[in-house]
């Protein structure tokens, strides 16, 4: 099972930068990063740092959107990292939310997420692509590799992902409703014609290692709201009919609103509708006991990468267990001799 972290790209970009490599050294072989260019610092620069800092990891947005970057310039800023640092890259993509919202804008629609995925996802592979009434190549990329991962809630978007998708991204670690997700993006994928086991899944929530539970609930209880600012909108699409599981979309009845200023931050002020159960359920907190044993149930589901949001006060710490306790405890069993 994969690893990864989640790093929002607040200055110094250094800091961001260290964080990586102290990832890379526990371990973890994903660094993901926000992209939502008015909140935080441009990722794809930062993403040059980090690779020249490391050695392994591989690097991708968690998550862009077709609407704020032309196509073309997004497969280019891939396929030149590939080149220069060996195909260390992965494109987390979805419609758009913060990235959008925070310019007036709106999400993009199904239709121009998946023609973005195939766009970007032939030139960065060094392929040529039909766009705009013309045959695209870049003559200077030759074996560039770029897997496109596709986050989704709702199920049009899901039945999407299992169509297209590389890898599929569900931001939450709900065992129940993860299993649901990844049964619809695998029921889709079988519906086209394409291999199921061949997509990738990961899982994505805040990880917090330690044995203040109050505080670690606290810390986190903003990814509740973000979960059912995205939720919402499914929810009022389709009508909450039992389109999707009940258990994500009740909690939303009590949401009144929402404040991009505070997106992604411990002590964001408008997630009282969170409560407890659901902090609990959608991320991973606790002891490394407690973290191996959710992520055991993740991995019998199916999830193939845990990805964990390091958006609180206890960075170091819970970097520290995952690359002394939990990633090794989660790791096959290897012997010298036999």
């Amino acid at each position: 099972m994969d690893f990864g972290v989640v790093l929002q790209n607040d200055p110094p970009a250094s800091r961001v930068v260290e964080l990586a490599v102290k990832a890379e050294n526990y371990g973890f072989s994903h660094v993901w990063t926000f992209d939502s260019h008015l909140l935080w610092q441009e990722p794809y620069v930062v993403y040059s740092q980090i690779l020249a800092a490391t050695r392994k990891v591989k690097v991708g947005p968690f998550v862009t959107n077709p609407a704020t970057r032309d196509w073309t310039v997004t497969a280019s800023l891939y396929a030149t990292l590939n080149d220069a640092f060996g195909n260390r890259t992965v494109c987390g993509i979805g419609r758009g939310d913060s990235a959008v919202r925070t310019l007036k804008g709106r999400p993009s629609s199904l239709a121009e997420l998946r023609e973005a995925i195939h766009v970007i996802r032939e030139l960065a592979n060094s392929r040529p692509v039909e766009h705009n009434g013309a045959t695209l190549r870049f003559p200077w990329s030759t074996g560039s590799e770029l897997e496109m991962w596709v986050a989704a809630y709702g199920p049009k978007a899901l039945q999407l992902t299992g169509e297209v998708a590389d890898g599929y991204i569900l931001q939450l670690a709900d065992v129940d409703i993860a299993k649901w997700m990844i049964g619809a993006v695998r029921e889709a994928a079988e519906k086209a014609g394409r291999d199921p086991d061949a997509i990738r899944f990961c899982v994505a929530a805040p990880f917090y290692v330690g044995d203040d539970l109050a505080h670690m609930r606290e810390q986190t209880r903003w990814f509740g709201g973000m979960v059912g600012n995205h939720v919402a909108e499914v929810v009022r699409r389709y009508g909450g009919d039992g389109a999707m599981p009940q258990a994500l979309t009740d909690y939303v009845a009590g949401r009144t609103g929402y404040d991009y200023n505070s997106h992604g931050r411990a002590g964001n002020d408008h997630v009282d509708f969170v409560p407890d159960e659901i902090v609990d359920r959608f991320c991973v907190l606790g002891t490394p006991d407690e973290h191996i044993a959710k992520i055991e149930q993740l991995r019998e589901i199916g999830v193939d990468q845990f990805a964990g949001y390091l958006q609180h006060d206890g960075k170091e710490e819970t970097l520290r267990a995952y690359g002394e306790k939990i990633i090794p405890a989660m790791r096959e069993r290897v012997t010298a001799t036999s």
